[in-house]
């Protein structure tokens, strides 16, 4: 097996081969596995953090006197009729009440307020509160004042900022420096009433936990408890000055009342942030379920308008929840409903799907739709066949799709039936899609579905198809249970039921990459380091170097500056030999003209060499001198690379290489840090990994060795966090299996 899987490595042999003067071993790491000092954990006192120097835990921020305050100001409080600040005091008051805080009011120029006593300032409140809420346009000069008092928390409603453009950013910016000053914690501004809503304390079960920028995009999930789904928070972050949405994510993701978590992201405000809240929720196994505008030019325009915040480049937004498990849906109707089935779910007992309906043709559209979506649908046995057909007419088809025919549900026949599917050890979910409603057969059926819900671990399914949605069947039957999770469309149950088991198999396995992250840099890392140009690009000859320093190999080449000197060297390093100029300038060698390849004696070298040079010097390009390489003819051709993200940093890229990673775009993107079973899933997403696994006669690549080159580069990307900022090997030639991977060419480029 290769390495370790997360983030450090170990060796794995390979056949001896003759190697170039200067080659490293293709499968040697030097100093790369080394241990860090103090293991997983953290160290007293010290803030843990890896070689690159970002954070490598957290501490969850403790929101409880947020949420349930024992004190509250509200500054700026009125009663006065058709002003806005009029109708936000007096749901604050009502809200204090129900949440059992004791209420102070401020505002200068009232004695009263509602008939309760004003106090004309701050200083004057009579003890610490935890919460001020300020109901002022400017809340600068009130955050010192805040600040003074020890105030905990503070909200600020006031818009102006960051959304408005440069003027409203700089004056966040100056907010953002007050607030860290103050020592409290504000959350805002351009925020909302939301976090202070009247949620249904009759409801029972785990909750879901809301996070939204946009406190309307919120609405759907928030209406689930008119659905009996039980709601505990709703954190609404708007412009995100200083509270942000991994603050919530990760204060939710240790609350034993939270069963999955929903978010509404317009932008992340620091990605590094965002990724050890995910990994929070992640150790927890709690689901995390989001949607994140910005796929589009336009949506993230929007996006940027609206909270003055970059979105990043949507791929790496991808990636980086893929990675940590945050599941990512589109549409709010499908916010809704995946956390709905996650929060309320048990674990599955088995990953195998049962389609049970009354309709052959309702059982055939749907288990199409969740084939093609990947839902695994098991041929149940022959002795279940049999049992089934006890009670299903025989020449209906009861292999998975189940069809009953329609008369069975009407019947003591229908529980049966549905009993003894979920008594399958094969299948964890049933899935019954009632197209429309036809009583009294569908009001059984739905009873019955309940009932067996009651008395199973396993998952129960119904998609209630109706566009009416107000038969009893529905509203009390189905809506009623707490065990039955209930869709509209086949498309959303599909989409939660996918991500449940997505969920419980990423949770399963799960080991935080964070634990086994490099915290000290590796002699690697210290030869690289001399090899850095800040400011400039390197030669190929140069980027081969900071490969061989990480133990990636490349051909047996040589530099040249004569051209007698290129014919010695070819015959080292045997023909036929491919000869390329190198220069720090020359990023795209094969448009000019400066690559010749299949060369095969020495009057061909001779004029090669002379060609490259002519060249070189008509297009006034330095050069360090030209490459002599060894001539690598087979193989697949991948890319492999580091570019730097504005909110994650750096990040590494894997797909096909050559011309195609321009045409096809086939590429995956990891976050490091990440071990083996990330690199190896990054590979499983490429859409031509078919090339790889062998096709048309062509033998398997190297896949162990493509994994340990994206290993070690992930690696470099940690420790020459800030000196390299972009690395492209293309092509990164893997041979067939157990003859390694070459580093064919390399393009590095310092900041």
């Amino acid at each position: 097996m290769l390495g370790s899987t997360h983030g450090t490595l170990t060796t794995h042999s390979r056949p001896a081969r003759v190697m170039a003067c200067g080659e490293q071993p293709p499968h040697t790491v030097h100093g790369i596995s080394e241990p860090h000092p103090g293991g997983g954990g953290q160290s007293a006192g010290v803030v843990d953090r890896d070689v690159s120097g970002r954070p490598l835990h957290a501490p969850a921020l403790d929101l409880d006197r947020f949420f349930r305050p024992g004190s509250v100001a509200v500054i700026g409080a009125s009663d006065s009729e058709g002003r806005p600040n009029t109708g936000i005091t007096r749901q604050l008051i009502a809200w204090a009440e129900r949440v059992g805080a004791r209420l102070h009011l401020v505002n200068p120029g009232r004695a009263q307020v509602f008939g309760r006593p004003c106090h004309a300032a701050v200083a004057e409140l009579p003890e610490t509160v935890d919460l001020a809420v300020l109901l002022v346009g400017d809340p600068l000069p009130v955050i010192e004042q805040l600040g003074e008092a020890k105030v905990k928390f503070a909200v600020a409603f006031a818009s102006g900022f960051a959304e408005t453009g440069e003027r409203g950013a700089a004056a966040q910016a100056r907010l953002a420096e007050v607030v860290e000053r103050s020592g409290l914690r504000l959350l805002g501004p351009n925020t909302n009433l939301n976090a202070f809503e009247r949620f249904r304390e009759d409801l029972d079960g785990p909750a879901i936990a809301l996070i939204t920028q946009s406190g309307h995009q919120g609405r759907p999930v928030f209406s689930l408890q008119e659905l009996g789904i039980r709601l505990s928070h709703w954190a609404p972050t708007g412009n995100e000055a200083d509270l942000e949405t991994a603050d919530f994510l990760s204060y939710f993701a240790g609350r034993p009342e939270v069963g999955a978590i929903a978010a509404y992201v317009e932008g992340l405000k620091d990605g590094r942030s965002f990724l050890l809240a995910a990994d929070r929720a992640a150790r927890h196994r709690v689901p995390v379920v989001a949607v994140k505008v910005g796929r589009t030019e336009t949506g993230a325009r929007t996006a940027l308008s609206h909270t003055g915040k970059l979105t990043g480049a949507d791929s790496v937004v991808d990636a980086a929840m893929r990675q940590f498990g945050v599941i990512r849906v589109d549409g709010l109707d499908e916010l809704q409903d995946t956390a709905a089935l996650l929060a309320r779910a048990k674990k599955p007992t088995a990953e195998g799907i049962a389609v049970y309906s009354i309709s052959g043709g309702t059982g055939a559209h749907f288990s199409d739709l969740a084939t093609a979506a990947g839902l695994p649908m098991p041929t149940l046995g022959d002795a279940k066949q049999a049992e089934l057909h006890q009670w299903i007419p025989g020449y209906l088809s009861v292999a998975n799709p189940i069809d009953n025919g329609g008369h069975p549900v009407g019947d003591w026949r229908g529980r049966k039936i549905i009993d003894s599917i979920l008594a399958d050890p094969s299948i964890g979910v049933l899935i019954c899609p009632i197209t429309g409603p036809f009583p009294p057969m569908s009001d059984k059926l739905a009873q019955d579905l309940v009932d067996a819900a009651e008395q199973t671990d396993k998952l129960v399914c119904v998609v209630w198809g109706s566009p009416v949605g107000t038969e009893d069947a529905y509203r009390s039957t189905l809506l009623g249970s707490s065990r039955v999770a209930t869709f509209r469309t086949f498309a959303n149950c599909i989409t939660a039921v996918r991500a449940y088991l997505e969920h419980h198999r990423f949770a399963a396995g799960y080991r935080s990459p964070f634990d086994d992250a490099p915290r000290i840099p590796s002699p690697s890392a210290r030869k690289a380091q001399a090899l850095m140009r800040p400011g400039e690009p390197l030669s190929e000859h140069a980027a081969k170097q900071l490969l061989r320093a990480y133990g990636i190999r490349v051909p047996r080449e040589q530099l040249v500056t004569s051209a007698a000197a290129a014919v010695r060297s070819a015959s080292l390093v045997g023909y036929p030999v491919v000869m390329k100029a190198s220069g720090p300038q020359l990023a795209h060698k094969t448009e000019l003209g400066l690559v010749k390849v299949g060369l095969t004696s020495a009057s061909q070298v001779r004029d090669a060499y002379r060609e490259l040079t002519d060249i070189a010097r008509y297009e006034d390009v330095p050069l360090d001198g030209v490459l002599v390489c060894q001539m690598i003819e087979r193989g697949v051709e991948t890319v492999v690379g580091i570019t730097h993200d504005s909110l994650f940093g750096p990040t590494v890229t894997v797909g096909l290489g050559g011309v195609l990673v321009e045409v096809l775009q086939d590429v995956a993107v990891g976050i490091p840090p990440f071990g083996e079973d990330q690199a190896r899933a990054m590979l499983g997403e490429l859409r031509g990994r078919a090339l790889l696994d062998g096709v048309r006669g062509a033998p398997p690549a190297d896949i162990d060795a493509l994994v340990e080159v994206v290993l070690r580069v992930q690696r470099m990307a940690l420790e020459l966090d800030g000196q390299l900022a972009e690395l492209d090997i293309n092509p990164l030639v893997v041979l067939p299996r157990g003859e390694g991977a070459v580093a064919l060419d390399a393009l590095a480029i310092c900041p």
